[in-house]
C-alpha cells in the first residue's frame, strides 16, 4: 500500500457467481448474506454452532424496509474449510481476534477480505495474517439488526458501501454488491473511507450510547454537542488523510430516520461488550498523535468506560 492509503496491487477477478464466507452473520452480516444468496451466490456463514445450526435448517429471513421479506437459504459452518472468492468480516471488533481462528489464511490464497467493521484500525490486524493484497478495506452504512438467528429486521431505507482501491482493481467488486441490490461505489484513498465513515459513527454512538436516546431527539434537545463533536472528529480525520465537512455530516443527521439507534446504543441497552475503544479510543489514539484537542470526546468516552 502506498503512503496514501491506495492499494497497489493487481486485480483479482471476481467470478460472477462467487462463493462468499460471512464471518458474523448478525445485524450487518446476515443482510449482506441474504442478499448474496438472493442474487445468486453461494454464501456460507461462519458462526457458532448455535448461529449456525438455525441458519442451516432455515436460511435467514428479512425484514426489510428496502427489500421487503424474503427468505434466503445459506450454508453455515463453524468452520471454513474450502477455498472462497470474497470473506466479508461482519463481527464486532471486540469478537474479531477470536472470530478470525474461523477462517484459516490458506482458504483465501486466491480470494479476498472485506472488512465492514467500525473504527479505523483493524486493516492492520487483517493484513498480518492475510496479507496486503488480499484486504480492501471497506465501510457500510446500514441500519439492521439481528432480533435472532437467522432473523434480521433492516430498518434504514440504504444499504451503502465504499470500498478502498484502484478502481481496475475493486470495480468488480462493487459490482457484485450492486448486483445485490446494494449501493456501492470505489474511492482510491483508504483513509477517505475509513475516516469518512468514523466521521459519522463516532457522534453518532458516543451520543446516543451516553443520552440512551435515539438520533432524533439527540440532534433536537442536544445538538450543541452534535455540532462539537463532529467539529472534534472531522478536525482528527481530515489530519489522518480524511476529506471529511463537519457541515455534510450534520445534513447526514438531520437526514437519519430520527428512531435510529446506534449499534453502540443497542449493546448498551443488552448488556453486551461496547465497540468504545474501536470507535472511541481510535478518535482518541489518533487525535493525541496529531496534537489535536478533543475535549467532548475525552468526556464522553470517560463516562461511558465508566458505566
Amino acid at each position: 500500500m502506498s503512503a496514501s492509503g491506495q492499494l497497489t496491487t493487481d486485480t483479482v477477478p471476481i467470478p460472477a457467481r462467487s462463493t462468499v464466507a460471512v464471518l458474523g452473520p448478525g445485524g450487518v452480516g446476515g443482510l449482506l448474506a441474504a442478499l448474496l444468496s438472493r442474487a445468486g451466490h453461494r454464501v456460507i456463514c461462519l458462526a457458532r454452532e448455535e448461529t449456525a445450526a438455525p441458519l442451516r435448517q432455515d436460511g435467514i429471513r428479512v425484514r426489510s424496509r428496502q427489500f421487503g421479506d424474503f427468505t434466503a437459504a445459506v450454508e453455515a459452518d463453524g468452520l471454513l474449510r474450502e477455498p472462497v472468492d470474497l470473506c466479508l468480516v461482519t463481527v464486532k471488533n471486540t469478537a474479531l481476534d477470536a472470530a478470525l481462528d474461523r477462517v484459516p489464511p490458506q482458504w483465501l490464497a486466491n480470494g479476498l477480505v472485506v472488512p465492514l467493521l467500525n473504527g479505523v484500525e483493524h486493516p492492520h490486524t487483517l493484513r498480518a495474517r492475510y496479507g496486503d493484497e488480499r484486504v480492501v478495506p471497506a465501510v457500510v452504512r446500514v441500519e439492521s439488526t439481528r432480533t435472532a438467528p437467522g432473523v434480521i429486521e433492516h430498518g434504514s431505507p440504504f444499504v451503502e458501501i465504499d470500498l478502498a482501491g484502484r478502481p481496475e482493481r475493486s470495480a468488480p467488486l462493487a459490482g457484485l454488491f450492486t448486483g445485490a441490490g446494494v449501493t456501492a461505489r470505489v474511492l482510491p484513498d483508504e483513509n477517505e473511507v475509513l475516516w469518512g465513515k468514523l466521521a459519522f459513527l463516532a457522534p453518532f454512538a458516543l451520543l446516543t450510547t451516553r443520552h440512551r436516546q435515539p438520533i432524533g431527539t439527540v440532534r433536537s434537545e442536544w445538538r450543541g454537542e452534535l455540532s462539537a463533536l463532529v467539529e472534534e472528529t472531522a478536525a482528527v480525520g481530515r489530519a489522518c488523510g480524511g476529506r471529511t465537512v463537519a457541515a455534510e455530516v450534520l445534513a447526514r443527521y438531520d437526514a437519519f430516520p430520527a428512531d435510529s439507534r446506534s449499534s453502540m446504543q443497542r449493546d448498551a441497552e443488552a448488556g453486551r461488550p461496547l465497540e468504545l475503544d474501536a470507535i472511541g479510543g481510535a478518535l482518541l489514539r489518533a487525535a493525541d498523535r496529531h496534537g489535536i484537542p478533543v475535549p467532548l470526546t475525552t468526556r464522553l468516552v470517560a463516562e461511558l468506560a465508566a458505566g
